[in-house]
């Protein structure tokens, strides 16, 4: 290696949008933390310790990680160093978190503020911790990011294997039950809904899990399983069982799933499900006898 020369170069530094973006969430979570507090008192000290006392988003969030997972031999504190190097040192691990908040806020219409997501939102803090979890996997520190594995499913009740791959603007909502495995992909502006997985079809190793595209909406208790591409814009329709690629911009309904509008001349959408999270409207093309 040459003189002079990093073995691991530094990332470029955050563009001047991406710092704008953060500095305005992490400016509405203060403001909307420091509005909480005032009207509960009940809540004020969990509020100045998770959010308040803190000077960025990243160190909010190391924190209120590292308190949920933590065990008796996994301490707060030991987490609270992890989370942060990865954040602080990392930008578009940053810019993948506020692009979360935003999703949940804007998507969610149960989600009364950034910081109400950030508190409570479970699929939303499982998603940031699995983030860390898959640096830590690239970096060949396996054992520490199936430890943190392990811990997420524990506490979140969400199981997203470290090794899987996910993009930003991703929403988890509800989120229990979730299944993501080791060679999934979900890309951008995707949203997932509880009780879906992203599986396997047995023992077959290799790249063998799904391959989700930008835009995606994938409904309750959904199943996807096999190295199938789901593509852009497509949707899920809940409780279906896909076992075949999904071409983009149509939807899957149904156990075999099967496609509005049938295979020939699938019927196409304009909108963006994972960002307009419309479940239903598929229903009146899909069968004239609708309960």
């Amino acid at each position: 290696m040459p003189a002079g020369e990093l073995r691991h170069p530094l990332p470029p530094p955050p563009s001047d949008h991406d710092r704008e973006e953060e500095d305005f969430v992490w400016a509405q979570i203060k403001a909307e933390a420091r509005r909480d507090a005032e009207s509960e008192p009940a809540l004020a000290s969990f509020l100045y310790s998770t959010i308040l006392s803190h000077s960025s988003l990243a160190r909010s969030i190391s924190f209120h990680l590292g308190n949920k997972l933590c065990s008796s031999t996994l301490l707060s504190t030991l987490l609270y160093d992890l989370f942060l190097g990865a954040f602080e040192k990392d930008h578009d691990l940053r810019a993948a978190t506020v692009a979360d908040l935003r999703a949940a806020r804007a998507r969610d219409p149960a989600c009364v503020s950034f910081s109400h997501c950030l508190l409570n939102y479970k699929g939303f803090l499982a998603c940031q911790a699995q983030r860390v979890a898959h640096k830590l996997w690239n970096q060949s520190r396996r054992p520490l990011a199936l430890a943190l594995l392990s811990r997420i499913s524990d506490v979140f009740a969400v199981d997203i294997h470290p090794a899987a791959k996910i993009g930003k603007g991703v929403l988890f909502d509800h989120a229990t039950g979730v299944v993501v495995g080791e060679t999934a992909v979900i890309g951008n502006n995707v949203s997932i809904l509880h009780h879906v997985t992203l599986g396997g079809t047995g023992k077959v190793g290799g790249d063998r899990h799904p391959k989700i595209g930008d835009g995606v909406l994938i409904g309750a208790g959904a199943t996807i399983l096999g190295n199938v591409r789901i593509g852009e814009g497509a949707k899920i329709g809940a409780g279906s069982v896909v076992l075949n690629d999904i071409p983009p911009r149509t939807t899957a309904v149904g156990n075999p799933a099967k496609l509005v509008g049938g295979k020939e001349k699938p019927k196409e959408h304009e909108e963006v499900p994972g960002e307009s999270m419309d479940h239903t409207s598929f229903i009146n093309e899909w069968s004239g006898y609708i309960i």
